[in-house]
């Protein structure tokens, strides 16, 4: 089963759930699913944009509710911050498991090993080889860290 059609499966059992949080977030998924199959082929039906390309989509909305989140926490606003969070936990379920703080540690010390220490060597394998396993950012981090840069 395609990313697509995981998305309307779980919409149905969203609903018939009642999961208001669920279904707020997997039908705001699916419509920005659609628009991307329609900006890139014109043609929004089943399985006419890979699920490489789609779980890009996946990043980009669970990047715009962490940005979401970080403003309704400067704010204090208590309500939106749990419907965001909510909507980060309902989102993050269609992603492939992350490597863990430790694992992504250790890739990225192997990289510092090959490439030596320097940050603009690294950080091109590091986003390369952790691309799709790892927040980005959060390599980033690492490898600032690693190489003093």
């Amino acid at each position: 089963m395609g990313l697509r059609e995981q998305v309307t499966a779980d919409l149905r059992k969203a609903m018939r759930a009642r999961n208001e949080h669920a279904v707020s977030a997997i039908r705001m998924l699916r419509a920005a699913i659609i628009n991307f199959e329609i900006s890139q082929r014109g043609d929004p039906s089943e399985g006419s944009v890979p699920d490489e390309e789609l779980l890009n989509v996946v990043r980009k909305e669970i990047a715009a509710h962490r940005e979401a989140l970080e403003y309704a926490e400067k704010a204090a606003r208590t309500e939106l911050i749990a419907k965001e969070q909510a909507m980060i936990a309902v989102l993050e379920q269609y992603m492939p498991a992350q490597l863990s703080q430790d694992e992504m540690r250790s890739e990225v010390e192997k990289l510092v090993a090959e490439h030596g220490p320097e940050f603009r060597q690294v950080m091109p394998q590091a986003a390369r080889a952790l691309r799709g396993r790892a927040d980005l950012g959060q390599v980033n981090k690492l490898v600032r860290e690693l190489t003093g840069g």
